[in-house]
């Protein structure tokens, strides 16, 4: 921590930081799943018949839109967003199902301050709690640091336990709630708030990496060490240890 003149604290310099570019990719790819910029055309008839499969519609409790009971409604809003540069929605390709089964998107981009958040993500139960799921998200934070963003955001429902579940098992910290933050389909939203920053990007990059490797999974695909184990260590606070388990 540094002092200026009036001998007040202040952060400390961030020297020769270079603003990073905005996203203006169509394609990212790895080795369990394939991102594509989402396109109404190319991957809305198959993301609804996999959304579908989600009979109870637990997928939308927590976005701001949705369910979509018409196949023209879900289209319709994935042509409204998709043209968008913030947010960035990509379509996921799972190779294992063969199929567009998900989405996220980048949002809230600020170069200037080089943060980035990941949100808007729904998986259909096709990809829900696999490793393209997994990847998918470690594509797009990889991204991000391997660009020179400094900061990564997730913010969720403070009620959705498995979205910050999710967060932490994926290395970022919480941060803390901001009550009464919003209004979500007419009812109160607290936000939860997690974040991993540029110095934490090598562990992270060497956990999901050990998590991904072929080595990791036996041969019905189920996994030797998990994510969690291996990100746990990163983590500055834990909100899992305010909740139960």
């Amino acid at each position: 921590m540094k002092s200026n003149a009036r001998m007040l604290r202040v952060g400390k310099s961030i020297g020769e930081w270079t603003v990073p570019r905005r996203p203006t990719l169509f394609r990212l790819a790895g080795q369990y799943c394939l991102l594509e910029r989402l396109d109404a055309r190319r991957h809305a008839e198959e993301l609804y018949k996999f959304n579908a499969t989600d009979k109870a519609n637990r997928i939308w409790t927590y976005l701001p839109y949705g369910p979509f009971l018409l196949m023209d409604d879900y289209q319709y809003w994935v042509q409204k967003v998709s043209w968008q540069d913030d947010p960035y929605f990509w379509a996921i390709f799972s190779y294992d199902a063969n199929c567009f089964c998900g989405v996220a998107s980048w949002l809230r981009i600020y170069p200037e301050r080089g943060s980035i958040e990941v949100g808007h993500i729904n998986y259909s139960p096709l990809l829900q709690r696999t490793r393209a799921g997994t990847e998918a998200m470690f594509i797009m934070l990889r991204w991000a640091f391997q660009n020179g963003y400094r900061r990564y955001e997730w913010k969720c429902d403070a009620l959705n336990l498995a979205s910050m579940r999710a967060a932490e098992r994926l290395g970022l910290s919480f941060e803390g709630i901001f009550r009464q933050a919003t209004i979500c389909k007419g009812r109160n939203r607290d936000t939860a708030w997690f974040a991993a920053v540029d110095s934490e990007w090598p562990q992270l990059q060497e956990a999901f990496e050990a998590w991904l490797s072929p080595d990791n999974f036996d041969e019905h695909g189920i996994e030797k060490r998990s994510l969690r184990s291996l990100t746990q260590s990163i983590l500055v606070k834990r909100f899992a240890d305010e909740v139960p388990a």
